[in-house]
């Protein structure tokens, strides 16, 4: 589908699902600011907002601060550690609330994830409110309901060399 100039954009990042899908696959680290680039694709970037996990030691801080000179907005929350030494850093239901917020003020909601958990998201963005709905992952980690959903899918194992860094 064509990509207009005029177009109003809000990219959502879910920052644990490309972190760990780059990792995983490539044994590297995302160019996140290489992402907000080709999701916003020269159009009218309204807001980024880019969903991380906070933890006790902090290490985090650096990158996050980094991610908002790229020009995101940063959400974040606690690591949440439980008895039994499980983990849980979740953000699917704030993203989909931040883009059901959102969506009647833009024509184009981008999901920067490959979770599968947003194909209902992106059907009630499309229907009710009319807009584009554009997903950002790596093909191999995404849902393959979420990539016939979206109305446009970026690989980003398509160009490596562009989303991913290290050697």
């Amino acid at each position: 589908m064509a990509k207009f100039l005029d177009q109003r954009v809000g990219v959502l990042v879910d920052i644990s699902n490309l972190y760990h899908s780059a990792r995983v696959l490539y044994h590297k680290k995302v160019n996140f600011k290489n992402v907000l680039e080709a999701a916003v694709a020269e159009r009218k970037l309204i807001r980024a907002i880019a969903y991380g996990i906070t933890t006790t030691e902090g290490m985090e801080e650096k990158f996050l601060e980094t991610l908002t000179g790229y020009g995101y907005d940063m959400k974040t929350k606690d690591l949440q550690i439980f008895p039994d030494g499980s983990k849980k850093g979740d953000w699917d239901v704030a993203i989909a609330i931040d883009a059901i917020k959102m969506a009647p003020r833009l024509d184009v909601i981008v999901i920067v994830s490959g979770d599968g958990d947003y194909v209902p998201l992106a059907e009630y963005i499309q229907n009710t409110y009319g807009c584009r709905v554009e997903v950002v992952a790596f093909a191999e980690s995404s849902s393959a309901k979420l990539i016939e959903q979206a109305d446009d899918f970026i690989n980003l194992s398509g160009d490596k060399r562009r989303f991913l860094l290290g050697k």
